[in-house]
């Protein structure tokens, strides 16, 4: 028992061993105290959020980790700002809610991504979430970017000759010639190689030249006919791999094998690079315990240059110190970064190392915010001191943008050939400016323009002049002042757009513009011409009055003239011209008349479309021509369908059909709210098209009051007999059922399952097969349910929603009662 909880002691302390051992591997997050948001960019802020949003970060939790990081409560408050803002801007970023999170997701995420976002961790590679918060180091990217050049040595380039032979590298010999063989020969510890039949050679320490003379006069000794006929080539096979310590200031400080081909940037990119306080241009190259090269990766950086990037010897040692003077440049700079800079280097050379100005930077004057003893000062660098002055320690460089203001501006807008920005030019004038703009439009309008001017105090007075009179008379020209917007009307922006009006028998009626002698026929033929039926006499042109008398009941409001076109589209007023906004109303040929047709459907012998032949055609008339009814028709059961124009006894044609569906909708919508109509498709709007009609009377009695006048579009359904009766609304399920004729109205229902707590029973109704409908009636107490037929629709409506008092309606209702009741007790006291 002792040895169990032993062991379990043991295994307790390795896990925690295993749990703590990842968490000290990791970086310490970098400070944030230094950071000032008023420096950062939008785009910087952006960049944070989609880093936030990769980890499912709210809002709330990037200022809190920006605050446990080190940044200020102030800059904490204008981070939130900003971030508000870039949200407003962009819809697209979405601060993550985590009420959608269960709490185990919500425990995870907090555990993963708080880890992820901290800092770099150098074993796993995830990023830092504020690193686009921070000046980048020149150079840094070089390293860090997993996706850019890892620096690789090219192992298939052909021997460098200047390459040192060692242990372990593979020796390809190839004799040619008289001779021919082929020989690959390893490298031993020793240094030596064994050549086939001519002994042992000692190469190590040998650069790939000097080994190729060795092996020629070993194999020369040998009676190979070297230069006679025979050659010689070596290269090198399989190489070696050296250990080089890379120490300091690297991000993975250590020893590293590398193949022997490598340089001493590949050694740098194996190792993450500089880390954030080693130096990028005093980088060491120590080998056999002296200094044999030093490295300054500001010359490949800016210049490409690689001169110190030597190949690297086993057991090399490259040592990265910690950078002497870093300062910041920033603003109108093709690459604002923190740079190094070495003793005797200038501003100007910081310049070079930043790619130079942008094209809105302001070169004059570059700000400086130093270190000076005790605190921090602001100097002014001038243009002329570029050269001169050399970075100090923590300097912070400002470049700042040009104005955004001209010096010699002046603009022109409206009816000129050319508006737009102009030179103030010594001694502009208003009508040298309009020459300048390539003079005035036609439809200028000449006797008013305007001039914007700006006051000392950046304030505006406009300036009003003649048009005509500065062009025409010196006197009245005006000189011209920076920022002085100039403006020419239209005669076409100074009222509204000429049009007139075409309605009526035409193809193509609306608004057109107005033209200068436009005349009826013009305007019909700018419609697409007449219609099949229009009328060319008696077109009417209605025309606005401007002397109507407000005081006078029966005063015009508009004259009407009377136009007729002959059939060539030629006005027989030759004088009579339109004028703007009239209204030309052509109308159809009397007699005119379109084809109208009726579909006959169901049990007649000739079921199809047919064509009304007179205006006062009826339903026994088209029941007639269709051939009677088959002996299987259901007579009762007949129906005519009908539009909601046919309805009203119109042409549809001649009417707005869409106020009407309107109307129907407006109907279906009171009846479900007031009557507890389920939903729009029910049997009242699929039949309430359906006029109710009585065929068996129709045909006993033709022309009678029954029978019916046709209308264009009208079906006349005959069905077959109906055998059931559709029972369908609140009952509990809804069914067809066989028609019996010893059945009432209940019996149905009862069928159906009988009525539902939600019925409206004296409500309920029948759709008869002919579309009319009969609801119940209320005879003392009791209902009065309609007879049914074969065929039938029963239909039980929903109960409408109680409409319930709120405490406000009871409260007010009792306090009403109450001062009833106190009126009521101060009379009978009064009586006593």
């Amino acid at each position: 028992m002792n040895n169990f909880k032993i062991c379990l002691f043991l295994l307790t302390i390795f896990l925690c061993f295993l749990v703590i051992k990842p968490a000290s591997a990791q970086t310490i997050p970098s400070n944030l105290s230094s950071i000032n948001i008023d420096d950062l960019t939008d785009q910087q802020i952006t960049q944070l959020l989609l880093q936030a949003q990769k980890a499912g970060l709210t809002d709330d939790q990037i200022l809190q980790q920006a605050q446990s990081r080190g940044m200020s409560g102030i800059q904490v408050q204008k981070l939130q700002s900003r971030i508000k803002d870039i949200r407003n801007k962009n819809k697209s970023f979405k601060s993550p809610s985590s009420s959608t999170d269960t709490s185990s997701n919500k425990f995870n995420r907090r555990r993963t991504n708080y880890r992820d976002t901290l800092g770099t961790d150098t074993s796993s590679g995830k990023t830092d979430m504020f690193v686009n918060l921070k000046p980048k180091i020149f150079g840094a990217d070089l390293f860090r970017n997993s996706k850019s050049n890892t620096f690789e040595p090219n192992l298939k380039l052909a021997t460098p000759i200047n390459y040192i032979v060692g242990p372990e590298d593979q020796l390809n010999i190839n004799v040619y010639g008289n001779s021919v063989v082929d020989w690959s020969l390893d490298v031993s510890p020793d240094g030596n190689i064994n050549i086939p039949g001519a002994g042992v050679l000692h190469v190590a320490g040998k650069t790939i030249e000097d080994a190729t003379s060795a092996i020629k006069s070993k194999l020369a000794g040998n009676n190979y006919a070297i230069g006679r006929g025979t050659n010689v080539k070596v290269s090198l096979g399989n190489i070696r791999s050296i250990k080089v310590i890379l120490q300091g200031q690297v991000v993975r400080p250590g020893t590293y094998t590398l193949p022997s081909l490598a340089t001493v940037f590949n050694a740098l990119y194996s190792a993450g690079g500089p880390n954030d306080v080693g130096s990028f241009r005093k980088i060491e190259v120590i080998r056999n315990n002296r200094i044999v090269r030093h490295l300054d990766l500001y010359d490949f950086l800016v210049k490409g240059s690689q001169k110190d990037n030597i190949t690297l010897q086993d057991q090399d040692v490259i040592r990265v110190p910690t950078y002497q003077i870093r300062v910041e440049l920033k603003g109108e700079v093709k690459i604002p970064a923190l740079f190094e800079t070495l003793p005797g280097e200038t501003l100007n050379n910081l310049l070079d190392f930043a790619g130079g100005f942008t094209d809105q930077a302001y070169t004059a004057r570059i700000k400086v915010d130093q270190v000076s003893d005790q605190q921090r000062k602001i100097t002014d660098v001038f243009e002329n001191d570029y050269k001169s002055y050399t970075p100090l320690r923590g300097d912070k460089f400002t470049v700042d943008k040009i104005i955004d203001r001209y010096e010699n501006r002046v603009q022109i807008q409206g009816a000129v050939f050319r508006p737009g920005e102009f030179e103030l030019q010594k001694g502009l004038t208003l009508s040298q400016l309009i020459k300048n703009a390539g003079g005035l439009k036609e439809d200028a309008f000449t006797g008013r323009g305007s001039i914007v001017r700006l006051n000392p105090d950046n304030t505006t007075q406009q300036i009003a002049f003649n048009v005509k009179d500065v062009l025409n008379k010196p006197s009245s020209d005006i000189p011209l002042q920076r920022e002085d917007s100039v403006n020419v009307a239209s005669i076409f922006d100074l009222r509204d757009a000429y049009k007139v009006t075409i309605k009526g028998e035409v193809r193509k009626p609306g608004d057109f513009i107005f033209s200068d002698s436009i005349k009826v026929a013009d305007l019909i033929v700018n419609a697409g011409g007449f219609t099949e039926g229009a009328s060319p006499k008696r077109i009417e042109v209605s025309r606005r009055v401007f002397d109507n008398d407000p005081k006078v009941l029966n005063s015009k409001i508009a004259q009407v003239f009377t136009v007729d076109i002959n059939e060539g589209l030629k006005d027989e007023s030759t004088n009579f011209t339109l004028r703007p906004y009239d209204i030309v109303s052509v109308y159809s040929l009397p007699g005119f008349e379109v084809q109208k047709t009726v579909k006959v459907e169901g049990e007649v012998i000739y079921p199809g479309y047919y064509t009304i032949q007179k205006k006062n055609e009826k339903i026994s008339d088209i029941i007639t021509r269709a051939g009677g009814l088959t002996p299987s028709a259901d007579i009762e059961g007949s129906s005519l369908k009908r539009d909601n124009a046919a309805v009203l006894g119109v042409d549809k044609t001649k009417i707005d059909t869409a106020e009407l569906n309107r109307e129907r909708s407006q109907n279906l919508q009171r009846l479900q709210n007031d009557y507890g109509v389920a939903s729009k498709n029910d049997s009242i709007q699929l039949r309430n098209n359906y006029v109710g009609i009585d065929l068996k009377k129709i045909l006993q009695k033709p022309g009678g009051s029954e029978d019916l006048i046709l209308e264009n579009e009208d079906v006349l359904r005959v069905p077959k007999q109906q055998q059931t009766v559709r029972v369908n609304g609140e009952v509990l399920y809804p069914s067809a059922i066989v028609y019996n004729r010893g059945k009432s109205f209940r019996a149905y229902v009862l069928n159906a399952g009988g009525f539902s707590p939600q019925a409206l029973k004296r409500g309920a109704y029948i759709v008869y097969p002919n579309g009319t409908v009969k609801g119940t009636s209320k005879i003392l107490f009791f209902n009065s349910h309609p007879k049914v037929k074969p065929g039938s629709e029963i239909y039980v409506p929903k109960k409408p929603e109680p409409k319930g008092n709120t405490a406000q309606q009871i409260l007010g209702l009792t306090a009403g009662l109450a001062s009833i009741g106190a009126i009521i007790l101060g009379i009978l006291s009064l009586h006593k």
